[in-house]
């Protein structure tokens, strides 16, 4: 009786499966794992002042 849901559960988890396998292959395939500690040690350093911009003279 209640093996009739299984006919449903089980093709659904296996698609489930597949669509996060081809998200997360995709996902390294564009480069999304590539540097994981990079933008944590880029927020505790400063980096370099930019020139102040001169305001833009008045022609008259």
């Amino acid at each position: 009786m209640d093996l009739e849901i299984l006919y449903l559960l089980v093709p659904l988890s296996l698609l489930l499966v597949l669509v996060i396998g081809v998200v997360f292959w995709w996902a390294v395939r564009r480069g999304q794992f590539d540097d994981l500690e990079g933008p944590a040690y880029r927020i505790l350093f400063e980096e370099e002042e930019h020139p102040k911009r001169k305001p833009p003279q008045e022609e008259g």
